[in-house]
């Protein structure tokens, strides 16, 4: 399995078990997703607020869940941040 295989294996696999196989991820999963997995490379992952307010911004649909490609949306996020941040770029040179 190569690195990337593995990356997007972890991502699903990350989102099943924190869904508890569901479709979505309720708040309470979310918001240890986000703790525990994002920590390291998000900032204020343990201010319950911030995780909520990501959460609703994520949440296009507004059911209050996040679904598997709203966290889709998230993944590509951060890693866009971290792209940007690990190459010297920003939003603005284009």
């Amino acid at each position: 399995m190569t690195d990337m295989e593995a990356a997007i294996k972890t991502v699903v696999t990350t989102f099943i078990s924190s869904s508890k196989g569901k479709d979505n991820l309720d708040k309470k999963g979310f918001q240890k997703l986000v703790s525990k997995q994002l920590g390291g490379i998000m900032e204020d992952t343990n201010s319950s607020s911030a995780v909520e307010e990501l959460k609703r911004g994520l949440d296009e649909n507004n059911d209050g869940k996040v679904s598997f490609q709203e966290y889709l949306s998230l993944i590509g996020y951060v890693a866009n941040s971290l792209s940007q941040s690990k190459c010297g770029t920003n939003a603005d040179a284009s």
